[in-house]
C-alpha cells in the first residue's frame, strides 16, 4: 500500500551510513603523541578526512585545523594545597582522623635510625676538625651506640666537659711533673753541698 511505502523510504533516508574513521583516530594519536581519546576529528570535514590513510595526509589535516589535540584535563589542586597547609598546622590530625597505630605512623626504629645518624655525622665532623682525637671519638661512638646522649646538644656539652676535664688532668700532671724535677734537683743540690761540705771538712783535718 501507499502507506507502507512513504514508511519504507523515510527509514531508508533516516539511516545514513556513518563513515569509520578508526585508523585516522589511531594515525593522529600516533602524530599528535597522545591518546585516542585526545583527539578530536572535525564533524563537517568527515569526507575529506575519511580520505587521509597515511602520517602525512594526517599531519597535513592537522596543520589545516581539522585534526586537534583537545587540552588537557584542568585538575586544580588548591582544594589540596590548603587542607595540606591546614594539616600543616595540626589541623585535622586528632584520634577520630589517625588509620595506623602510633608505631605504624612513626616508628621508634626510624627515630633511633635518624638520632644515630645525626650524632654520629658530628662526631665524623669533630674528628674531622681535629676537635677531639681517635680514642675520644671511639669512647663516644660506643656512648652514642648505647644511648648515653639524646640529641647533638647533649653530645656537645659532654664533649666540652670531656675536653675540660682532659686539659685540667693535663695541667695537674704538668705541675706534679714539674714540682717532682724541681725537688730532685733540689735533692742532688743539697747532696752536692753536703758532699762539698764534707770534702772541705777533710782538707781542714789533713793540714792540721
Amino acid at each position: 500500500s501507499g502507506s507502507d511505502f512513504v514508511v519504507k523510504t523515510t527509514a531508508t533516508t533516516a539511516t545514513v551510513a556513518m563513515v569509520s574513521l578508526k585508523l585516522q583516530k589511531r594515525l593522529a594519536a600516533e602524530v599528535l603523541k597522545c591518546g585516542k581519546r585526545k583527539v578530536w576529528l572535525d564533524p563537517n570535514e568527515v569526507n575529506e578526512i575519511s580520505m587521509a590513510n597515511s602520517r602525512q595526509n594526517i599531519r597535513k589535516l592537522v596543520k589545516d585545523g581539522f585534526v586537534i589535540k583537545k587540552p588537557e584535563n584542568i585538575h586544580s589542586r588548591s582544594r589540596a594545597r590548603v587542607a595540606a597547609a591546614a594539616k600543616a598546622k595540626g589541623r585535622h590530625t586528632g584520634y577520630g582522623k589517625r588509620r595506623g597505630t602510633r608505631e605504624a605512623r612513626l616508628p621508634t626504629s626510624l627515630l633511633w635510625m635518624r638520632r644515630m645518624r645525626v650524632l654520629r655525622r658530628m662526631l665524623r665532623k669533630y674528628r674531622d676538625a681535629k676537635k677531639i682525637d681517635k680514642h675520644m671519638y671511639h669512647e663516644l661512638y660506643l656512648k652514642v651506640k648505647g644511648n648515653v646522649y639524646k640529641n647533638k646538644r647533649v653530645l656537645m656539652e659532654s664533649i666540652h666537659k670531656e675536653k675540660a676535664e682532659r686539659l685540667r688532668e693535663k695541667a695537674i700532671a704538668e705541675q706534679f711533673d714539674a714540682r717532682r724535677t724541681k725537688n730532685k734537683a733540689a735533692r742532688l743540690r743539697k747532696l752536692e753541698r753536703r758532699e762539698e761540705r764534707l770534702a772541705q771538712g777533710l782538707n781542714f783535718e789533713q793540714k792540721k
